[in-house]
């Protein structure tokens, strides 16, 4: 009996007839296809027998217990063909995946969306559908396999295997993970790769030439190649794979729509098979001549009998954040009291000086600008072939694929990711970022050089819109602390979100230390009053986030004491407070000014459109940074100018 197969009863497991095993995932995706008018079906009908030689014969998953920590991981990158890893739920046995939410595929409030959404509890490890993010996932979760049998052992121990197709290795950002998982020598990560020959628009060849198993191979892969519809050669090259010192990458020649009569290997075959003699004859050709959604008890007893039962009393190997306060609250008072007048940047590097040690279960990393983004400290060891222990992961040039690994780190969980760049390459990473906010996964992204304050690298490296372009993603985070107090309170934030990413946007230069160490953490609220006027009501009210809270400390101690400096380090958790909250920050009669060295765009529910904004109405320049904050007019002057023409 292999691994993947354990009767989890007294009663015997049947023989597996591994192919009307794999013709009932064919029959279950095209009828729900056909039901929803809408899907792909060409994928699941071509993958079906390598995924049942991977569930009858290797994949190591309990059922019953889909969230088992030791399990197996299976991503499916090309999740257009998402019927598959619902067909195989459903087989297996999944409480969640019914016959009734096979039926639904597609429809409002099913568990079975038109592409994965990650759900642990559907056996649906990360969600998928922009193409190259799923591979990208899985050499994250490979990361955080080698890093956690380092320091556990057997406890975590498994493959991570993926199904790949050629639309996910066309995207760039395939290239940069797997480029990456191959310097690492991430050896129990398993590609399966769809060589089917065909994209949306035709043969692969109308797009591409390359000849992509001597690309993994550079990368330094394992590959193989076999016949995808041959259950013998999968099950060879999966064992072989098994045994490597690498990743492996089998490229399994496959035919999309296998069965069916006209449109078995031809590129309509990628999207949905609804025709009702297409149906017919796939039924034929595969010898299913059962009624729409229904397999037979015998094969579903096949199904039924694969997996093993999960070892009771398994480790928790949630972090454990139980020692943040204190680290937190030590830095707080270490800044407060020696008001350094740093960027936020080294502030950064100062407060993960204090965590990391106390939290033992963080992978940092940087995209080829360690020294720039602070993310390397004294306990940080660098993760390589021969260190798979190490807690810092040079992801070179590549942020894309650093934003994608780092989600697949966190969805593997016990380990929280963050890394750096500078925060204009954010538009690099943001589809993976989108991604985390909408699968709520705890990345934290350490965005440095947050303005035009970062100088002489000029426009291209200076970021005006990404402030706003980032708030806009739903369910992220995004804090521009002013100081090392806010810092400190930003990062504790950062990491007790369990359920969502953040982005540290931080400064190149240095600014000083304006906060007291309060025991609440007023970042928490988004905005909160940091230096109040004299009398109930303001007569101006100045909103700053980062750097520029100086020049609104600056421009009120000019402009006299009706004058409320308001630091704004978070806005997504102020427009999480109570209305009253808000309102007592918002709604008086005072004039409104923002600061911010980034576009007006997020400001406007602050100030209105009657409120002034001192900031980047364009691009930024090439320049010492003191010489561009006076050339664009972001300067305590220009707001000191902009209240007293409005007093006038």
């Amino acid at each position: 009996m292999s691994q993947a197969q354990a009767s989890t009863s007294s009663s015997p497991s049947p023989e597996l007839d591994l192919k009307q095993m794999a013709n009932a995932i064919r029959a279950l995706s095209m009828d729900a296809v056909k039901k929803a008018n809408s899907g792909h079906s060409g994928m699941p009908m071509g993958m079906a027998d390598i995924a049942t030689v991977l569930y009858t014969k290797f994949l190591k998953f309990d059922p019953k217990n889909p969230r088992w920590f030791n399990r197996d991981r299976l991503i499916v990158s090309n999740g257009h063909g998402s019927m598959l890893p619902y067909s195989l739920s459903y087989l297996t046995g999944n409480a969640k995946i019914t016959l009734d939410e096979i039926k639904n595929f597609r429809q409002i409030g099913s568990h079975t969306p038109g592409h994965p959404e990650v759900d642990f509890d559907a056996a649906i490890e990360t969600t998928t559908g922009p193409l190259g993010q799923g591979i990208s996932n899985a050499v994250g979760f490979a990361i955080a396999e080698q890093y956690l049998n380092a320091k556990h052992g057997a406890e975590v121990d498994h493959f991570t295997y993926v199904f790949v197709g050629d639309g996910c290795l066309m995207e760039g950002v395939s290239h940069e993970s797997c480029a990456l998982a191959g310097h690492l020598k991430l050896r129990k990560l398993i590609a399966l790769y769809d060589d089917n020959n065909v994209t949306i628009d035709g043969t692969i060849d109308l797009a591409t030439s390359e000849n992509t198993q001597k690309r993994f191979e550079a990368y330094g892969w394992d590959v193989s190649e076999v016949d995808g519809h041959d259950n013998a050669a999968i099950e060879a090259a999966i064992a072989a794979a098994q045994k490597t010192d690498k990743p492996s990458f089998i490229a399994c020649k496959t035919k999309i729509g296998y069965g069916a009569p006209t449109l078995e290997s031809q590129p309509k075959a990628h999207g949905a098979i609804t025709g009702d003699d297409e149906i017919a004859g796939a039924r034929k050709n595969l010898n299913w001549p059962h009624a729409p959604f229904h397999i037979p008890d015998d094969i579903l007893a096949m199904w039924r009998s694969l997996g093993v039962k999960a070892p009771v009393n398994v480790p928790s190997f949630d972090v454990d954040l139980s020692k943040l306060d204190g680290v937190i609250a030590e830095l707080k008072e270490s800044f407060a009291h020696e008001k350094p007048n740093k960027a936020t940047r080294q502030t950064s590097g100062a407060c993960l000086e204090k965590i990391l040690p106390a939290l033992d279960s963080m992978i940092g990393g940087s995209a080829d600008l360690t020294g720039s983004n602070n993310t390397k400290v004294a306990v940080s060891k660098d993760m390589t072939a021969q260190n798979r222990g190490g807690n810092y992961i040079n992801y070179g040039v590549r942020e894309h694929g650093m934003a994608a690994i780092m989600n697949g780190i966190a969805l593997h969980g016990g380990v929280i990711p963050y890394a750096g760049t500078f925060m204009q390459f954010a538009d690099y990473s943001r589809p993976a970022i989108r991604l985390a906010a909408l699968m709520g996964q705890r990345v934290i992204h350490v965005l440095t050089h947050d303005s035009i304050g970062l100088g002489e690298d000029g426009p291209t490296h200076q970021p005006v819109e990404h402030l706003s372009a980032l708030r806009a993603i739903p369910n992220l985070y995004v804090y521009r602390p002013c100081d090392g107090v806010e810092t400190a309170e930003c990062w504790e934030l950062a990491l007790r979100s369990t359920d969502s990413p953040s982005v540290l946007a931080l400064t190149r230069q240095a600014v000083p230390t304006v906060c007291e160490a309060d025991k609440v953490n007023k970042s928490s609220l988004g905005a909160y009053i940091l230096e109040d006027c004299e009398g109930d009501e303001p007569e101006v009210t100045i909103f700053a986030s980062g750097s520029e809270v100086q020049l609104a400390l600056e421009a009120s101690a000019r402009l006299g004491g009706g004058v409320r400096v308001v630091s704004v380090p978070c806005m997504e958790r102020f427009w999480e407070q109570d209305s009253e909250y808000i309102q007592s920050l918002l709604c008086n009669n005072s004039y409104k000014v923002a600061v911010e060295a980034g576009i007006r765009q997020s400001w406007d529910r602050f100030i209105g459109g009657h409120g002034t904004f001192i900031g980047m109405k364009g691009f930024g320049a090439s320049a010492p940074a003191e010489v561009l904050y006076e050339h664009f007019g972001i300067t305590a002057d220009a707001i000191v100018a902009a209240v007293e023409k409005r007093q006038s």
